[in-house]
């Protein structure tokens, strides 16, 4: 114990031996020594504990996300993990599954399946050249998506919770707080697809079911969320939300594909 009679951060007397932290400044008090009782105790409470919520969260994500989701926006987030971390470590997840299990390709099976299409495909000769840069654009982002998946998906983050902000506009949800449930939507989507790339060996096709269960699911979470109005209002506002944000999402690939061609063109 390094003092016990004043807060060793800012000298503040401490109460008594009940009071746990400062007020002034929040340091734990008293403070301890570091050694190895000490170690211990930070390993349980830190890592241990974190590890809980980790799978405390990721568990009602997948069985109760409506009621997980309206917990954290309406204050209960005592057992919960912050949706910014969850993303974080989900999105880690799956880029070292897909590195060590599909030598990174994450998302590769849909865009080849339509360059394999244009390849082999008898068309004209410009018809020809306009596809070949299709392909070659898909492609351009496909490579880029895998190695930047996390930032990809933060930068499409803002976009998702614009888009399901106008398609429930009137629920009384703000923008901000369709960040945080766009996030928790993003972790749902990052499970499926580590569940796929998993199961790829057996399952050939299985990355290709993640957007329908991702969608299913989202579904299914919104219509929780928002137990008190229709289920088939809700589920058409998601409809909505969904297809906007796949439209904007689908621009910005393309816009980032004609970037990375040009950029490869000219460099």
């Amino acid at each position: 114990m390094l003092q016990s009679g004043a807060c060793a951060n800012c000298d503040r007397a401490i109460a008594g031996p009940d009071q746990k932290f400062c007020p002034t400044c929040g340091q734990t008090t008293p403070a301890h020594r570091i050694d190895w009782h000490f170690l211990g105790h930070e390993l349980e409470h830190s890592v241990l504990h974190m590890d809980r919520g980790i799978f405390y969260s990721l568990k009602e994500l997948m069985l109760r996300p409506g009621h997980l989701m309206r917990d954290y926006i309406e204050g209960r987030r005592a057992n919960q993990v912050k949706p910014m971390l969850l993303l974080m470590i989900s999105a880690a997840l799956v880029v070292l599954l897909g590195k060590f299990l599909l030598g990174g390709d994450l998302i590769g099976p849909s865009l080849q399946a339509g360059a394999g299409y244009v390849e082999g495909s008898s068309v004209g000769v410009e018809g020809g050249a306009a596809a070949a840069a299709s392909a070659k654009t898909a492609v351009a982002v496909k490579d880029w998506i895998n190695a930047h998946l996390a930032a990809f998906t933060l930068l499409l983050l803002p976009f998702q919770a614009g888009a399901f902000w106008l398609a429930f506009k009137g629920r009384g949800l703000n923008y901000p707080e369709w960040l945080v449930i766009s996030a928790f939507l993003t972790v749902q989507t990052f499970i499926f697809m580590a569940a796929a790339v998993l199961v790829q060996r057996w399952l050939p096709s299985a990355q290709m079911w993640v957007v329908p269960f991702a969608f299913f699911y989202l579904v299914f979470s919104l219509v929780q969320y928002f137990q008190s109005s229709s289920r088939w209002k809700t589920a058409l506002r998601a409809l909505l939300g969904f297809i906007l944000f796949t439209v904007v999402s689908s621009l910005i690939s393309a816009a980032a594909g004609f970037v990375l061609v040009s950029m490869s063109m000219h460099g």
